[in-house]
C-alpha cells in the first residue's frame, strides 16, 4: 500500500496557453495509505486522466507523482506495482477462474501453497468459492467483471488498486451488491483503492473521501456528508444530490438581501456583489404566508414518488424543488406556496465559491 502524492498539470496539447488548454489543471492532492477514494465527476472532467497518471500509463506534462515520498513520475505500471481494473472485464476465457485469480501470484512466483491460500481468500470474499473450477468464458459479465476485480485484489503487496468506471458492463440490480462487496473488502484488507465514476450514488456509497472534478480541477475533496451539507463550490451543489441544490440570485441591499425581486432580511453578514443563495430540496420547507425568509412561488407541477412528493414552483423565471413528505397537503398546480429558502442549511456562494 502507498500514501500517492499528486503535484502537477497536464495537457495534451504541447504548449498550453490558457486553461481549456489543460485536462489536469494545477493540483496539489494527496490520497493517504488505505483510504477508499472516489474521482466523480461528468465525462470529459480529467478523472481517467488523474487515474492513469496514477498508475503510470500516462506521464503528466508538468510535475511529479510521488508514492511514499519516491519519485515515480516516470516509473512504469510495473515498477510502481499497481493493480488496474478497467470498464470491461480483462481475463482469460481459456482459463478457469482459480486460474485467472492466481495469474498474477504465479507471475511473481509466488509458493503454490500460497498461491491456493490467497485465491481462497479472495474467492470467499467475492462470493466465487463454488465456480473456481469454472472456465471463464462459460461466465456471466457480472461474473467476469468480480475476476477482474478479483485479480486487482488477490496481491497483498500492491501499492494501490485503481478501478476505472468498473461497473460500467454489470446490470443495474447487480451494481449494488458489487459496490457492497467492494466496501467490505476494503474494511478487510484495508487497501488503497481508488475509484472512478460519474455515478454520484457510486461514488457515495464506495469512497470515504470524494473528489468531485469539473472541467479539469478538482472542486471540492471531502466525505459523502461534506459534499451534501456544504458544497464548497456551486459546481457541488448542482452535481450531488438527485435533484441538486437549487439556487437563485441574490444581492445585499442595505440591511437586506435581495432575492428572486423581494427583500429578506440578510440572515447573517455578507459581501456586496452578486450572490447565489443554495437550499437543497431536502431543506425547502413549506411555510406561511409572509413568514420571514420565504418567498412566494408559482406551483408548477407536484409529482408523486412514493415515498415522498417533489414540488417543483417558479419565482421571478427561476425554478424551485422542494422534497415533501408522501401524502403531505400540497398546493394544486397554478397556486402560490410559500417556501422557506433561509435555514441553517442555506448555503451563500460568490463567484461559485462557498462563502463561509
Amino acid at each position: 500500500m502507498a500514501r500517492i502524492e499528486l503535484k502537477l498539470a497536464h495537457s495534451y496539447k504541447p504548449k498550453p496557453q490558457q486553461d481549456s488548454d489543460y485536462a489536469l489543471l494545477p493540483l496539489d492532492m494527496v490520497f493517504d495509505d488505505g483510504g477508499a477514494y472516489a474521482l466523480l465527476g461528468p465525462s470529459g472532467c480529467g478523472k481517467t486522466t488523474m487515474l492513469n497518471i496514477m498508475s503510470g500509463l500516462l506521464v503528466p506534462s508538468q510535475g511529479q507523482v510521488l508514492f511514499d515520498g519516491r519519485d515515480v513520475t516516470r516509473a512504469s505500471p510495473q515498477e510502481r506495482n499497481i493493480a488496474q481494473v478497467f470498464q470491461f472485464p480483462v481475463i482469460y476465457d481459456t482459463m478457469t477462474v482459480a486460474e485467472n485469480l492466481a495469474f498474477p501470484l504465479k507471475n511473481r512466483r509466488l509458493p503454490a501453497e500460497r498461491i491456493r491460500e490467497r485465491v481462497g481468500v479472495i474467492a470467499e470474499m467475492l462470493e466465487m468459492s463454488g465456480q473456481l473450477d469454472q472456465r471463464a468464458a462459460n461466465l456471466s459479465a457480472d461474473a467476469k467483471q468480480k475476476i477482474s476485480l478479483g485479480r486487482g485484489l488477490v496481491r497483498e503487496d500492491v501499492a494501490a488498486v485503481l478501478f476505472d468506471e468498473p461497473l460500467t458492463v454489470i446490470d443495474p440490480h447487480l451494481k449494488w451488491q458489487l459496490r457492497r462487496k467492494l466496501k467490505q473488502i476494503h474494511h478487510e484488507l484495508k487497501l488503497t483503492l481508488i475509484y472512478v465514476t460519474h455515478d454520484q450514488v457510486e461514488a457515495l456509497t464506495f469512497a470515504e473521501q470524494v473528489v468531485v472534478m469539473t472541467r479539469g480541477r478538482a472542486v471540492q475533496v471531502g466525505s459523502p456528508d461534506a459534499l451534501f451539507e456544504r458544497p464548497s463550490h456551486a459546481f457541488v451543489g448542482h452535481f450531488i444530490g438527485s435533484p441538486g441544490m437549487n439556487f437563485l440570485s441574490a444581492e445585499l441591499q442595505g440591511d437586506g438581501l435581495r432575492v428572486a425581486g423581494m427583500k429578506l432580511a440578510a440572515p447573517r453578514p455578507l459581501p456586496s456583489g452578486a450572490l447565489r443563495l443554495g437550499v437543497r430540496p431536502e431543506y425547502l420547507a413549506l411555510a406561511d404566508a409572509g413568514a420571514p425568509g420565504a418567498l412566494p412561488c408559482t406551483v408548477l407541477r407536484v409529482q408523486d414518488l412514493g415515498t415522498h412528493q417533489m414540488l417543483t414552483a417558479q419565482i421571478d423565471g427561476q425554478l424551485l424543488k422542494a422534497r415533501c413528505a408522501s401524502g403531505a397537503s400540497l398546493p394544486a398546480v397554478g397556486e402560490t406556496v410559500w417556501l422557506q429558502v433561509l435555514g441553517t442549511h442555506t448555503c451563500f456562494y460568490q463567484n461559485e465559491e462557498l462563502l463561509p
